[in-house]
């Protein structure tokens, strides 16, 4: 089977997409003759031509705005927003148009659009470009929003998530895109902490939308990670010798409920690992379903690591987001609790 790096995996995702459905249609900032600023979409245009793959002007909320329309009329855009955090002046697009459009329209009207954006940190890139803002879309009813982990689940998930009827928010972890990536160090041996090659199949598959991977399985305590932390909680668990049960999620709304539940359920305690910041982020939702389906199995307090409550630091960027030092030190407190 062929290893890939997530990048040529996404790649892969729409370019099966395309050959298989000709609406299917590709655009947003530098995608095309450039390929994308992280080459994402690099040789689409040149396959499909400036019809199917093209370049935008800079206008975040036009990009989404365009494909909200395209997608009424039975086309299937799957944009690129070329960070996460250039996202906002789309906002009002997708929470007040493409999540709303089926049921204002009364089922009418789709908006079956995929929005690809780079998130996280691990690049040096400040705080305009190291953002991670999956909890303001977990937030909005109408939205699907997926963060793959590693090559074979970004083919899969791409590929289910153009499928789909609705509108994707796809997140993908930069620090991820062009492998191999070390979870074990909280420094990175260059700028770009890789994550490895991973196998990939050729041709179409799909790995479903709201179901979650256990990556690791355990007995004394369940994390429950998603993206570059499903490898720094790997990391952890190893570094403190804890039988750790890891749940990669995967698709964070809709969440893969019984799988969550099934593993705290067995192991009575859970950590919860993201790199956003700490208040209202995604963490505490999946505290909240934790305490809610499994309050009389649990054997300590459900624990958060998590970025810091602070703009996105520059310079300090790897004290910033979780190590697995800081994970550990979580698995061991509920451990002792």
């Amino acid at each position: 089977m062929p290893r890939k790096t997530m990048v040529e995996a996404i790649r892969d995702a729409m370019d099966v997409s395309m050959e298989r459905d000709a609406n299917v249609v590709v655009f947003g900032e530098d995608v095309g003759y450039f390929g994308g600023v992280f080459r994402c979409t690099q040789g689409l245009q040149q396959k499909y031509g400036s019809n199917r793959v093209f370049d935008t002007p800079i206008n975040e909320s036009g990009i989404v705005g365009a494909a909200v329309g395209m997608a009424a009329y039975g086309l299937r855009p799957c944009v690129e927003i070329q960070f996460a955090d250039y996202m906002y002046p789309a906002y009002d697009q997708i929470v007040s148009e493409a999540a709303r459009l089926r049921y204002r329209s009364n089922g009418q009207f789709t908006a079956p659009i995929v929005v690809r954006m780079p998130t996280g940190g691990g690049i040096f890139g400040g705080q305009t470009h190291s953002q991670s803002p999956e909890a303001l879309f977990t937030h909005v009813s109408g939205l699907k929003t997926v963060v793959p982990s590693n090559p074979y689940d970004a083919k899969g998930l791409l590929i289910a998530s153009i499928e789909d009827n609705d509108p994707v928010i796809f997140l993908e972890p930069k620090r991820l895109y062009n492998g191999p990536f070390d979870g074990h160090h909280e420094r990175p041996v260059t700028p770009w902490a890789r994550h490895p090659l991973g196998e990939v199949p050729d041709g179409h598959y799909t790995v479903p939308l709201g179901k979650a991977h256990v990556r690791r399985e355990g007995g004394a305590v369940t994390v429950l990670a998603y993206g570059t932390m499903v490898y720094v909680a790997e990391a952890a668990a190893e570094e403190t010798g804890i039988d750790a049960e890891i749940i990669d999620l995967r698709t964070l709304l809709p969440y893969d409920l019984e799988t969550i539940v099934a593993s705290v359920r067995k192991t009575g305690r859970c950590v919860v690992v993201h790199e956003a910041t700490l208040t209202s982020g995604y963490g505490a939702e999946l505290s909240a379903i934790v305490q809610e389906n499994c309050f009389y199995n649990l054997e300590a307090p459900v624990a958060r690591v998590t970025g810091w409550d602070t703009p996105y630091p520059h310079a300090q960027e790897w004290d910033y987001f979780p190590g697995p030092a800081r994970v550990g030190r979580a698995l061991k407190a509920v451990m002792e609790a």
